[in-house]
């Protein structure tokens, strides 16, 4: 009846205060058969429930081990090997024997560097694909719970921006890098003008299972922010954000003139030139076009001024010649 009691009493102090790496592989009868001859140095007396403390204060509160064995999918078999082989040994080796508590103190601290050092070099890639989504198969072994934790990502991924003309096409996928249950639905929200991912500025657009959207010829009641939110069940996997900016073909037409012109000029006023040429300098032919349009200008006042001239003559003329028809005329009277 004692012994149960005592059984029971070092088996609630292994466990009782939080599990780690130690508590996930190593059986409760293994750790009492450790524990039975541990001595205090100080009194002399055999003392289990002190090596149960120490058993926690090496391994289970030893955030360095708990981080040494969050390892890959599938590690945690390696992790249980290389603890087995540091423990093991030393349980046959104390199990039924008085040892003291300096002895314990010096072989479990060991023990736990050896797994820390070994551990570390298992791999750490997992399968979590960031920056979002529920993904349930993510792969990193937690020796706090004793199994493997999922990705810790949010549902909401980033907004990814889209620019498409007016009367042009938009597609928008609804893909991720994670693998996918098989009885997934896709449900399309649309939040017109803005961009959001607040869920009550959404409406919905359609349901089911095509994770393609597309917009056969956009126009600019199509511009804002389209939300694409995968379930499994009840449950939401994922939610993707588009936010579409609709430019109209006016404006479409003058930004491309306006950009091809400044692509056409290089700094310090100076022309792009044909592949392997040199630059061409821009003043010079400023200067040239400047002379010639002053010279075109001076020549047409020119003969503006001759013409005019000519025009005055023609008009003395023919009124002298008028005068002499009228004094003629007289005469002959």
């Amino acid at each position: 009846m004692c012994r149960t009691i005592v059984w029971l009493a070092s088996v609630c102090l292994l466990i009782c205060p939080s599990l780690s790496c130690y508590d996930c592989f190593i059986d409760v009868e293994d750790s009492l058969r450790l524990c039975w001859g541990h001595v205090l140095t100080n009194t002399n007396v055999r003392n289990m429930d002190e090596c149960f403390r120490k058993l926690d204060r090496i391994f289970n509160t030893n955030q360095t081990v708990i981080e040494a064995g969050r390892v890959g999918e599938g590690f945690d078999i390696k992790l249980k090997e290389i603890l087995e082989a540091e423990i093991l040994p030393v349980v046959e080796e104390f199990d039924q024997n008085l040892n003291m508590d300096t002895v314990y103190e010096r072989r479990l601290q060991t023990a736990a560097d050896n797994f820390i050092a070994a551990a570390s070099k298992l791999p750490r890639v997992s399968g979590c694909f960031p920056p979002c989504g529920f993904q349930s198969a993510g792969a990193v072994y937690n020796c706090i719970t004793c199994q493997y934790d999922s990705c810790e990502f949010p549902l909401d991924c980033p907004v990814e921006e889209i620019e498409v003309m007016e009367n042009h096409k938009a597609q928008m996928w609804c893909d991720v890098a994670f693998d996918l249950p098989s009885d997934i639905e896709v449900i399309w929200r649309f939040a017109e003008e803005i961009k959001t991912q607040e869920m009550d500025q959404f409406i919905e657009v359609t349901a089911g299972v095509d994770r393609l959207y597309s917009i056969p010829s956009t126009s600019l009641q199509h511009q804002g922010t389209y939300q694409c939110e995968i379930y499994s069940g009840s449950r939401s996997i994922v939610r993707i954000y588009f936010y579409i900016t609709v430019t109209p073909q006016l404006v479409a037409g003058h930004t491309e003139l306006q950009e091809i012109f400044d692509l056409s000029l290089l700094p310090g006023g100076q022309l792009l030139s044909a592949p392997g040429a040199a630059p061409r300098s821009f003043l010079p032919l400023l200067l040239v076009l400047l002379t010639t349009c002053l010279t075109t200008s001076l020549l047409l006042l020119f003969l503006t001024l001759g013409v005019l001239y000519w025009s005055s003559s023609e008009e003395d003329h023919n009124e002298g010649d008028a005068d002499d028809d009228d004094h003629f005329e007289l005469e002959m009277s």
